[in-house]
């Protein structure tokens, strides 16, 4: 077929050959125009930093589809240099309308790594060939080109804490994972306690790991004859770690993050035989533990954040400070000791504590709790509805006045307690620690809120105590017995 068959033919059927060719074509003889294959440039060095960037562009021309108009098909290969494309990698095989290929930096440094042998930081030529059919035609066009490119190692696509100050200690088949934002790029939130730690790139596996360099940066450590240089904790906190393999730096910054510095604090004093007493962590404020005790010998109390360990503590701020004193100081090792101590004039009676641990803002609230002497049920799972004049009341135990029960039958529907029926709304009430929570049956944790009582609305300092509301939701009617300790600020709503 030439160019002088299309003398012959009408306009009727040269309209419906080119219906049939390719539309990508404004002519459809195009010519004898020589197939060129370019790179955008000749020599390329590879970086994970520029991981996501275009590493190299080829770019070719249409070729000559000999006057046919008919379509063209192109087959991209690169090899090694001076291999005479024994055994290529096929990049494109047989595309129409397709005439360039530009890979990523990270996309061209797999395929050379993984299907064509380099090594990691090797330089190597690389030639290109660009392969054209015309379809009917048994002739090929081939162009060629080449480049040199130096590829990388890359990091790691895992990270993970280790040392005495993560979560996990020194397990490496359980070191801590951290999260993976980008190629090199990890950061991870949580508690440190005091100690060191590192990072490993496997789990079980010690090497490689990655090491302190000080100022901030890394090393990267392979051998054991290397120096193991690790991070020291001295102030247990939560902290932000951010860490950048690319570059090799480390960002540790305290923070209050999700999470406080711990998650258990435990009361120690001669109140429980110096024994260790675990506080209720606030459902509404993390940083909040909480603790009702009646004190009957009272005496030095303080506060420990591992049961049976008396270093890291939370310690008074001068030698037997009254409890009205908010002074907090959280003590590493043993000394200084001082503790709050409680006169013999100040005993024989129930207190409430709340200690705040905000790293900087620690506080220790300690205040007189005098027992409510009624308690009521409020809310439509009840005979009352939401008529707080006449809210359900419970019965008292005859032998503790912080415990109040009820026996009877609830409705599907919500329940709270009102501990002083205030018209307003604006009482002392004990509700469910999460919204619309179905009860347990188990004895659970209730939030208290004296919405009246601005030194209990105070000890929240990032909430708004007064707009809390959340109550239990009785998911099916019957007979319930319900009983509220209002000292420890726990209730069991057990159906029958």
């Amino acid at each position: 077929m030439n160019t002088k068959y299309f003398k012959f033919v009408g306009l009727g059927a040269l309209a419906m050959l080119a219906a049939c060719t390719d539309n990508d074509y404004t002519e459809l003889d195009k010519g004898y125009t020589e197939l060129a294959l370019t790179a955008s440039t000749d020599e390329v060095v590879l970086q994970e930093s520029n991981h996501s960037s275009e590493a190299i562009a080829l770019d070719w021309t249409t070729g000559t589809n000999y006057g046919t108009g008919n379509r063209i098909s192109y087959t991209l290969d690169i090899a090694r240099s001076g291999s005479d494309f024994a055994n290529p990698v096929t990049i494109k095989s047989g595309v129409q309308q397709d005439y360039s290929w530009a890979p990523t930096v990270e996309d061209l440094n797999s395929m050379l790594i993984d299907q064509m042998g380099l090594s990691a930081g090797q330089t190597a030529t690389i030639d290109a060939r660009v392969t054209a059919i015309v379809t009917g035609s048994d002739d090929t066009q081939v162009a060629t080109t080449a480049f040199t490119v130096t590829t990388y190692q890359a990091v790691t696509e895992t990270l993970y804490l280790i040392g005495d100050a993560t979560p996990n200690g020194w397990n490496a088949d359980n070191a801590t994972e951290m999260q993976r934002t980008d190629n090199g790029i990890f950061t991870w939130t949580g508690n440190l306690t005091s100690g060191e730690f590192k990072f490993l790139t496997t789990l079980g596996q010690f090497l490689p790991s990655y090491n302190n360099a000080g100022n901030d940066h890394l090393y990267y450590r392979d051998s054991d004859d290397q120096a193991d240089d690790k991070w020291v904790v001295d102030n247990p906190h939560c902290y932000k770690v951010d860490v950048n393999l690319l570059e090799l730096t480390i960002s540790i910054v305290e923070t209050e993050g999700i999470a406080p510095a711990y998650d258990h604090i435990y009361f120690v004093g001669d109140e429980n035989g110096w024994g260790f007493t675990e506080m209720s962590q606030d459902p509404l404020d993390p940083f909040l533990f909480r603790i009702g005790l009646f004190f009957s010998i009272g005496k030095e109390f303080k506060f420990g954040t591992t049961s049976g360990s008396w270093e890291n503590m939370y310690k008074a701020t001068e030698p037997n400070a009254p409890y009205t004193s908010t002074g907090v100081e959280f003590i590493q090792g043993y000394d200084p000791d001082y503790k709050w101590y409680l006169n013999s004039d100040e005993i024989d009676r129930y207190y409430k504590i709340c200690l705040d641990i905000r790293s900087g803002a620690e506080r220790m609230l300690m205040n007189v709790f005098t027992p409510y002497t009624a308690m009521y049920m409020i809310g439509d799972a009840t005979s009352a509805g939401w008529d707080l004049a006449n809210a359900v009341e419970m019965t008292v135990d005859p032998s503790d006045p912080n415990i109040f029960t009820w026996t009877g039958t609830l409705n599907t529907g919500e329940l709270k307690f009102s501990a002083d029926k205030q018209s307003d709304w604006n009482g002392a009430w004990f509700m469910a620690d999460s919204e619309g929570k179905a009860p347990t049956g188990e004895v659970e944790k209730t939030v208290f809120i004296n919405k009246s009582d601005n030194n209990q609305m105070d000890q929240y300092v990032d909430i708004v105590a007064g707009a809390v509301d959340m109550k239990w939701v009785i998911q099916e009617a019957g007979t319930y017995t319900i009983t509220l300790n209002q000292l420890l600020e726990e209730v069991t709503i057990a159906k029958q």
